[in-house]
């Protein structure tokens, strides 16, 4: 079944994320806002909910982190158009995705896995972007705390991109080492 309770959370999530950045746009940062945080809170709920009433799909696994992606993306993106966040910071962490994804697709057709589960890492990563996407709504442009918050988020956002690579790579070199005949 696709369509259930955490997939409905989703999909709410998909929709909210163009309504969050047409607010933005219009200036309105407190209704913005509002809305990021409930988008967050479906994020939380819809793994816990498919989890608790046995109702995973795979479907569901899919969609739940392109939505994640286009959320934050399109949030980052935003602020950066309205001079809130610098450029390189969107453009580090959507190509920190972007090769994410391809690798986890080499992955697939080379040794059959689709990617990894988040690292220590990967979810720092993302509770820091969502915290620098929070505080460029909230902070005045040019604020000293909003300012190291960008570059700790930078520097965190590339180096659990390494470390994707970095697992990958050995993954790759490990199981071709262990397939080849003696």
């Amino acid at each position: 079944m696709i369509f259930n309770l955490p997939n409905g959370l989703t999909f709410l999530r998909l929709i909210l994320t163009p309504m969050i950045v047409f607010l933005l746009l219009r200036g309105a940062f407190s209704w913005a806002l509002l809305l990021f945080l409930l988008a967050g809170i479906t994020d939380g709920l819809d793994g816990f909910l498919a989890r608790s009433l046995r109702e995973p799909t795979e479907f569901g696994r899919v969609l739940d982190p392109v939505a994640d992606k286009l959320l934050l993306g399109s949030a980052f993106f935003t602020l950066a158009f309205l001079g809130r966040l610098p450029l390189w910071l969107p453009v580090i962490a959507v190509g920190r995705d972007l090769v994410q994804m391809v690798g986890s697709c080499i992955l697939y057709t080379t040794i059959g896995r689709l990617g990894y589960p988040p690292s220590f890492l990967g979810k720092l990563t993302t509770a820091l972007q969502i915290f620098t996407v929070l505080a460029a709504m909230i902070m005045a442009e040019g604020d000293a705390l909003l300012y190291s918050l960008i570059w700790v988020t930078a520097v965190v956002t590339v180096l659990s991109g390494l470390d994707y690579i970095y697992r990958g790579v050995v993954d790759l070199f490990s199981r071709s080492r262990n397939a080849s005949p003696a």
